[in-house]
């Protein structure tokens, strides 16, 4: 019950924080930056295992850990956030032509937080719920 929980309110923290952010301020500037490159809408599918994998990563890797054994949630949370957004913004502006500066730093900045604020917001909620 008590990773049921976890996962479920850690997830749901971020997707809406993501969707929200996605919404308002990556896809307008990725999409100003790259225009035809860009699908004209996502694969979902894709999106959606992205998520699934990436919140049992940070589940399995921090949130757990914090639960159960009173370790930190934050500090490795952003830890694992800059690893993961920093793998994907940073080769892709080591490899493509138009990616920008600002979209690697507002995306790098962006994942990194959200990841800290999804596991805390997780851990909160699951300490709370299950006492």
């Amino acid at each position: 019950m008590t990773v049921i929980v976890l996962y479920l309110v850690t997830a749901a923290v971020f997707l809406v924080l993501d969707a929200l952010m996605l919404t308002f301020v990556i896809s307008p500037m990725f999409r100003a930056e790259l225009g035809e490159a860009l699908l004209a809408a996502p694969r979902l599918w894709a999106a959606g295992l992205f998520y699934l994998v990436y919140v049992g990563g940070l589940v399995y890797l921090v949130s757990l850990p914090a639960l159960r054994n009173g370790a930190p949630v934050i500090l490795p949370a952003l830890v694992l956030g800059a690893m993961a957004y920093g793998t994907y913004e940073f080769t892709n502006y080591a490899t493509l032509r138009a990616w920008t500066v600002s979209m690697m730093a507002t995306d790098f900045v962006w994942g990194t937080v959200l990841t800290a604020v999804s596991a805390w917001a997780g851990v909160a909620a699951a300490r709370r719920l299950l006492g």
